[in-house]
């Protein structure tokens, strides 16, 4: 009798859990490329979490692609939302116009056409429900070397580690126009964010937490919308690839970049990936051939 409820306990919550997710069009049907890969995307409805711009309506401010090779290192690969990219349809603009201007399919579309790498699975997660995952967990500790009082986030910090709760976190990862590295620097916490969530919830101490395990669940589950056909056994799988990237024998970073202020027409200041270096850089993503660490970020002087 124990056993059997044992058994049922993670069985259930498993298909309670996959009951809830959302689902959304979003997958290209383009041919496969190696390996699989997952387009991340944070969007912001600009409702009741801060608004930098002014803008309303959805937008994107955060894009990475995780792509777990057939062999090699996973990597975690963070686009800056200003990248300078053609839009299926649209034309050369800024990376995250293709959601605004097509929601989740343009954008898979947009990130395709610039990677090389078929997108197998399409998670965006929303701050709000960031927010919620990060109270759940009760905090996550984030480390930042600088002092910030940002009025457009909202991040008051004092430079160090700190615990943050879940609207801290939401404006630690959103922050740019107090960062000197500004898209590039929000790309890095955006990544130290999800580590830092990834790494408490992945605690084994919360196995003896079923009431904590059903909170953190659906706060998590209502923070995501998915493609049609993933399910909780791919975010699971996204899970683990998500840790392997984080850990020592992953990949974390951007594209090398040739211009972060790149002003093509009228577009304004965009991120202009180096175009000699780009395209061998998504060939050695998708084949695994990247050595473990840190890659691209700003031109080196």
């Amino acid at each position: 009798m124990v056993l059997a409820l044992l058994l049922a306990w993670p069985i259930g919550l498993l298909v309670w859990a996959n009951g809830k997710i959302q689902h959304v069009e979003a997958l290209s049907g383009a041919p496969g490329t190696p390996g699989t890969t997952y387009l991340l995307a944070g969007s912001d409805a600009r409702g009741d979490v801060i608004a930098e711009d002014g803008t309303e309506g959805a937008r994107t401010d955060t894009i990475m692609l995780l792509h777990a090779p057939a062999s090699g290192p996973v990597s975690l690969i963070s686009l800056p939302r200003d990248t300078y990219a053609e839009i299926p349809d649209n034309g050369p603009s800024k990376l995250n116009s293709a959601y605004a201007w097509g929601g989740p399919p343009l954008l898979v579309r947009a990130v395709e056409q610039l990677s090389g790498l078929t997108v197998d699975h399409y998670v965006e997660v929303g701050f709000g429900g960031v927010q919620g995952v990060v109270d759940a967990l009760g905090g996550v500790e984030l480390c930042l070397d600088y002092d910030v009082n940002d009025p457009n986030s909202g991040l008051v910090w004092t430079a160090g580690c700190h615990m943050a709760d879940g609207r801290t976190a939401i404006a630690f990862s959103r922050m740019r126009y107090a960062d000197p590295k500004g898209d590039i620097g929000r790309a890095e916490r955006q990544r130290q964010v999800i580590g830092a969530v990834s790494t408490k919830a992945a605690d084994a101490s919360i196995l003896f937490r079923p009431g904590d395990q059903v909170s953190l669940l659906d706060a998590g589950i209502g923070a995501l919308t998915v493609d049609e056909d993933t399910g909780i056994v791919d975010l699971g799988r996204l899970a683990l690839a998500f840790r392997a990237a984080n850990g020592p024998g992953g990949v974390t970073g951007t594209p090398p970049i040739g211009n972060p202020d790149y002003r093509p027409g009228n577009i304004g200041s965009t991120v202009q990936l180096d175009p000699e270096l780009a395209p061998q850089f998504w060939s050695d993503v998708r084949d695994g051939n990247l050595s473990p660490g840190q890659v691209g970020g700003l031109p080196q002087p």
